[in-house]
């Protein structure tokens, strides 16, 4: 990381330095929010999109010139390493991964295989091309934690109830231990890969999380994240950890090993910082639905963020989840200004 870089608002917040103004990005900031993204991803499907160095180059970049956040994040998908890991599986418009045969059985799981960083060698080639366009501004990697990535391998495809996850976990430990194990392997490859072509900080989305107790969140996927996260400790970046729902877990993922845990809308940023301890920054955490009120109801609320987030070590705003498709790019715009304006 250069020293522009590491002297960012972003990465300085990260580590719970003074910055100059409170840093802002917004998950899905790179998406259906934006005409040119939906213009430029027509007729293109979501996996070929990830894998096209040019293609992940520009949406990456088109958050970044219309709003002027401060960190840009790699467009990717949580299911990227998986199918490069030799998954069968989709992305399908309009229900999210679908995977062609779950995974369920012991022999299932010996059959998922190891990721090679060759496999993926269209990501550190974008992350390549990202440096240099951004300058001074981050660049954010980012991969799914293996809990969800095991919900969508189980399920095979997306759940409200994760019956199948849990009936595994529950059932049969040892095999859920075995799976997520690999997936960990999995992911952190994925990581080293996009922190050795140059990101400035990685994000673990542990997207499904929140449909766990704390006691089998620290029993069954905890140890799993940690592998992921303290495997990362070297790598002289700052590691985000977000999930949703996750309010029961916010002490157990503060101790996962991540630098900032993202926090989403239902736990005010003050009552989160306490939860997740002193040495952890937070991140977050703007309803995403304010964002379709008036005009001073946004304000009034970002004002409240940036003031329950001063209670944390530091504190990078973002949504307390993605960038909902019809939102309107220029509310967006406009609260990044705020942003700059007040939090300071």
């Amino acid at each position: 990381m250069t020293n522009s870089l590491a002297d960012s608002a972003l990465v300085r917040a990260c580590r719970g330095l003074d910055v100059p103004h409170t840093p802002v990005w917004f998950m899905r900031q790179a998406g259906r929010s934006l005409p040119e993204y939906r213009k430029i991803r027509e007729g293109v499907g979501m996996l070929e999109s990830c894998r096209r160095p040019d293609l992940v180059t520009e949406i990456t970049l088109q958050p970044v010139r219309r709003h002027g956040v401060d960190a840009a994040i790699l467009f990717s998908d949580i299911v990227v390493p998986l199918a490069a890991a030799g998954i069968d599986l989709d992305i399908v418009a309009g229900t999210g991964p679908v995977v062609a045969e779950p995974i369920r059985t012991a022999a299932a799981v010996e059959r998922l295989r190891p990721l090679e960083p060759g496999a993926v060698d269209y990501v550190a080639e974008a992350v390549r091309l990202l440096v240099p366009e951004l300058g001074s501004i981050p660049l954010i990697g980012f991969a799914g934690a293996p809990f969800t990535l095991a919900s969508y391998l189980i399920e095979g495809g997306p759940s409200r109830t994760y019956v199948k996850t849990k009936a595994m976990m529950y059932g049969d430990p040892d095999l859920w231990h075995s799976l997520c194990s690999r997936l960990a392997d999995i992911t952190l490859t994925f990581l080293r890969v996009q922190v050795e072509a140059g990101v400035s900080a990685v994000q673990l989305f542990d997207s499904w999380a929140g449909a766990l107790s704390e006691a089998d969140y620290r029993e069954y996927v905890m140890p799993h994240s940690a592998k992921v996260l303290t495997g990362l400790a070297d790598a002289g970046v700052p590691r985000i950890h977000f999930g949703v729902g996750t309010s029961v877990l916010l002490p157990a993922m503060g101790e996962a090993g991540a630098d900032v845990v993202g926090v989403d809308w239902r736990t005010p940023l003050d009552r989160a910082a306490g939860l997740v301890g002193p040495d952890r920054s937070v991140q977050g955490n703007l309803d995403p639905a304010v964002l379709f009120a008036p005009w001073p109801v946004v304000e009034r609320e970002a004002r409240r963020v940036l003031r329950e987030g001063r209670a944390a070590r530091g504190h990078v705003f973002n949504l307390g989840h993605g960038v909902m498709p019809d939102t309107d790019p220029d509310v967006l715009t406009r609260l990044v200004e705020l942003i700059h304006t007040v939090g300071a």
